[in-house]
């Protein structure tokens, strides 16, 4: 199985209808808050991983046109984002193509909405970034990784690397 491309996807905000006016979606980098490490018996230093937590990640949509469903997007109150794909795989046993689903399942809170500029006969040029809180991400059915800061969950190929943290911490 070759991996060739993402066939389509489409954008669901609050369990609503797709949201028809995005261009494409910015997925938030997944990186460790770390420490630098020194001090005496290591040669030089380095940064260790505060595993289990991740700094602030950031969730973009770019719209290409202005529309109702932007509403949501406005409000003060958290978001759910639930994006879902169509990858585009080659079969090269078989000599065919197929589509497998993958889905990114996002929970946050709106940080901004740039209006952006308008042009004639252009694409309206305005995004809107998501403080990401909670995030799935599943493929061809399965839970490749989910992390929720809130509730102290972060599970890797059904492994919950934070449970001994949720232990030590009594909760």
């Amino acid at each position: 199985m070759f991996p060739e491309k993402i066939n389509d996807f489409r954008v669901f905000a609050n369990d609503k209808p797709d949201l028809l006016g995005i261009t494409d979606a910015e997925f938030p980098e997944l990186k460790y808050m770390a420490e630098t490490v020194n001090g005496a018996g290591i040669l030089g230093e380095y940064e260790a991983p505060n595993y289990g937590h991740l700094e602030s990640m950031k969730l973009k949509l770019n719209w290409r046109v202005i529309t109702n469903e932007l509403v949501d997007f406005y409000k003060p109150d958290s978001i759910k984002i639930d994006l879902r794909m169509a990858n585009q795989i080659y079969d090269i046993k078989n000599r065919k193509r197929e589509i497998t689903p993958s889905r990114v399942l996002i929970h946050g809170s709106v940080l901004g909405n740039p209006m952006g500029k308008v042009a004639k006969g252009s694409p309206y040029e305005a995004s809107t970034e998501v403080e990401v809180y909670y995030i799935k991400l599943e493929y061809d059915g399965k839970v490749m990784l989910e992390y929720d800061r809130h509730n102290y969950i972060y599970k890797v190929d059904g492994i919950d690397y934070s449970a001994k943290i949720r232990e030590a911490l009594g909760i």
